[in-house]
């Protein structure tokens, strides 16, 4: 039988006790080496020489420093990251790439809890319920104020999903649980027959936002997608809907959502902002149909171990000779987060 990879967990230390708990750390341990010393949040450590003179395998996830040259020269043996989160645009670089070292992540399994929190603020944004609960501080036994918001319910809602992603597909499936719903989806690299076949309908952005009760947003943080979301957009948006951001902040305009949300005709739930978190003199804060949560749509804590599990389960692919299900290559870094 031939001996275990040498690996090493790569990972700042709150990461790593979410994310391999005693029965991952035993699963991983069945499968590689991992020595005395399974985890580091740094690759400097002269302690660390002679372990990364062997290692395989890195396990890494938030936390993680950039793989660049001179990391990649401390190891000369590496074959295999497994990124244990979604994105991994912050430590990747050429000469990872020019090494052809296989990478993977999580994304898809990030993606899971994201597209739960926005199908769940999804049908609370039909009712309102976000934004009468604010309003209730000021209103309190008038319950007369849920008329001001404009009609609530569910059914016969036309959903708006900017950005078929992985997240954006999953959103566009669950959001078929709800009577009568029309899905428009806006995305300028989709197939509308997938689309279709997730149950929505390809649409531009332009088609999409005066229709659409509820927009919500999962387009990747690039160049192009830059404040995507800005003046143009907003005051194209039908009165009473909601903008919900799940993807970055960046993507919308923050101070042309500030100028739209201050003339109260629309609702906004944002997770992500730019800057995040807003400076505290925002207007954001203060409005009541606005609300702000700290980026956790986003896998925490017991939900960090799917990612951890599904980075596993490549790397026994990887050990048994198969294919990967989740590389990530240099091209695909051009369209997704």
């Amino acid at each position: 039988m031939s001996p275990k990879p040498t690996a090493l967990l790569v990972m700042n230390g709150g990461t790593f006790a979410d994310q391999f708990d005693a029965v991952r750390l035993e699963r991983l341990r069945g499968l590689v080496d991992l020595g005395e010393q399974p985890w580091t949040d740094s690759l400097d450590s002269p302690e660390l020489t002679r372990r990364l003179d062997e290692v395989e395998i890195l396990l890494t996830s938030w936390g993680v420093p950039r793989l660049d040259a001179p990391a990649l020269e401390r190891m000369p043996k590496l074959r295999a990251v497994f990124h244990c989160a979604g994105t991994v645009r912050s430590f990747v670089s050429d000469e990872l790439w020019d090494r052809g070292i296989l990478v993977t992540n999580g994304a898809d399994a990030n993606a899971i809890p994201v597209a739960e929190f926005t199908f769940a603020s999804i049908v609370l944004a039909g009712k309102k319920a976000q934004f009468l609960a604010n309003d209730a501080r000021a209103f309190r036994m008038d319950w007369s104020y849920s008329a001001a918001r404009g009609e609530l319910g569910n059914i016969g809602r036309v959903i708006g999903v900017v950005g078929f992603s992985r997240i954006g597909r999953r959103v566009v499936q669950l959001v078929q649980q709800l009577e009568d719903v029309t899905c428009l989806v806006s995305d300028p690299h989709a197939d509308p027959l997938e689309v279709a076949a997730a149950g929505g309908r390809l649409v531009s952005l332009e088609q999409l936002l005066p229709v659409s009760d509820v927009v919500t947003i999962h387009a990747p943080a690039l160049a192009e997608t830059r404040h995507m979301i800005s003046e143009r957009e907003l005051r194209a948006m039908k009165d009473h809907a909601t903008l919900i951001n799940t993807a970055r902040g960046s993507l919308v305009d923050t101070k042309a959502l500030e100028a739209e949300c201050l003339t109260g005709r629309i609702q906004a739930l944002l997770d992500v902002t730019e800057p995040e978190p807003l400076p505290e003199a925002s207007v954001l804060y203060d409005l009541p149909n606005v609300v702000i949560t700290p980026h956790i749509a986003g896998s925490l804590g017991t939900e960090t171990r799917r990612m951890s599990d599904a980075a596993l389960d490549e790397l026994e692919r990887y050990l048994n000779g198969q294919e990967p299900v989740a590389q990530v290559v240099p091209a695909d870094l051009g369209l997704s987060a």
